[in-house]
């Protein structure tokens, strides 16, 4: 079960990481040119909902559908997605980004069995056009698929979950998320969770209030960089320890969360640090009322500060510092009791 959510996991950050740019593209745009940002511009700020509502979904759908069907997978699943963004209303509906994460490599393992059934039975002649129409035909019927169904079954998803997320709000409960979250992100699913879920709810808070809680829930790079230094300053293993300074770098500078989840997997009752760690983050955040303008992709400490409220860089930082400390705090013990039983153990062979 671990191994198929793991792989589910990477294939997921797969269709998500080549488009990282172009996440970070619209989260500067948000950061600066909404009304409440750096530098308030009306008509910039107008390229941030097509970005949000067109691009970003139409790169995450093209990259799954070339991951299974190779190019024409790429271009089926670009014409897929139109099909559930136009079926939501546009801009005026949900950000179709998780639909893209299904559409995508199901568009493409269309085109791929296609292609498969097609092989060896292609007329002399006809590849050009048989290869086009198949591609167009195809696309077509997934699109028209995507309109009538998986488009707004998406929003009802995402209208559930932003439902679910207002009630824990309410009730004081949102630090409990990250109970979720954590287990989660080391099972690769972090792209899919941020990108997928978090990321939409946020885009409609934070069109309303200016700044959304949503992007610090699993974007705050605390919680890996406490377990980091737990493994740097008490791993028995020379290996563990001397890899931990390169990975802290990595982690907190570049945003790449991906590199901590191994020292977690190695011994998974480390995984309650980053919970702690991040459940402590939340609520402060929440108490004081803190979000972020944008989402913070990559999820390093300069993202995650660029994106930060004029007037609250501090205690956003303050909360990466909060979630470090409670998370270093309690690995430690954990990392220091694992290498005493590995050494107990070589000791009595």
């Amino acid at each position: 079960m671990k191994t198929t959510l793991q792989k589910l996991g990477k294939s997921l950050s797969a269709m998500v990481m080549p488009n990282i740019g172009a996440f970070i593209a619209w989260g500067f745009i948000t950061a600066l040119f909404i009304a409440d940002g750096w530098l308030p511009n009306e008509q910039l700020a107008s390229i941030q909902p097509y970005m949000l509502t067109y691009l970003l979904p139409v790169l995450i759908a093209a990259t799954g559908g070339r991951m299974v069907g190779g190019d024409r997978g790429l271009v089926m699943g670009a014409i897929a997605i139109i099909g559930c963004i136009a079926g939501v209303g546009g801009t005026q509906g949900q950000p179709m980004l998780m639909a893209a994460m299904v559409m995508g490599p199901f568009s493409g393992w269309v085109i791929k069995k296609f292609d498969q059934m097609m092989d060896g039975h292609m007329p002399a002649g006809f590849e050009m056009l048989i290869n086009n129409f198949s591609v167009g035909i195809l696309g077509m019927l997934i699109a028209i698929l995507g309109y009538y169904i998986i488009g707004p079954f998406m929003t009802g998803v995402l209208t559930v979950l932003t439902y679910g997320v207002d009630v824990l709000v309410n009730k004081g409960l949102i630090p409990l998320v990250a109970i979720f979250i954590e287990p989660a992100k080391v099972l690769f699913l972090n792209n899919a969770i941020n990108h997928g879920i978090f990321t939409p709810i946020g885009a409609e808070q934070a069109a309303q209030t200016g700044k959304s809680i949503m992007y610090m829930l699993e974007a705050n790079p605390g919680p890996g960089l406490g377990v980091l230094l737990a493994y740097w300053l008490f791993a028995k293993d020379k290996a563990t320890k001397d890899s931990a300074p390169g990975a802290i770098i990595i982690h907190f500078l570049g945003g790449i969360h991906e590199i901590y989840f191994p020292y977690i997997l190695m011994n998974p009752v480390v995984i309650v640090a980053p919970i702690l760690g991040n459940i402590c983050a939340i609520a402060f955040y929440s108490i004081f009322n803190i979000g972020l303008k944008g989402p913070s992709s990559p999820g390093s400490i300069i993202a995650f500060l660029s994106m930060a409220e004029k007037g609250s860089v501090f205690m956003t930082a303050l909360g990466v510092l909060i979630a470090t400390g409670v998370s270093f705090l309690v690995a430690s013990p954990i990392v220091k009791l694992a290498g005493k039983k590995i050494w107990m153990k070589l000791a009595k062979r």
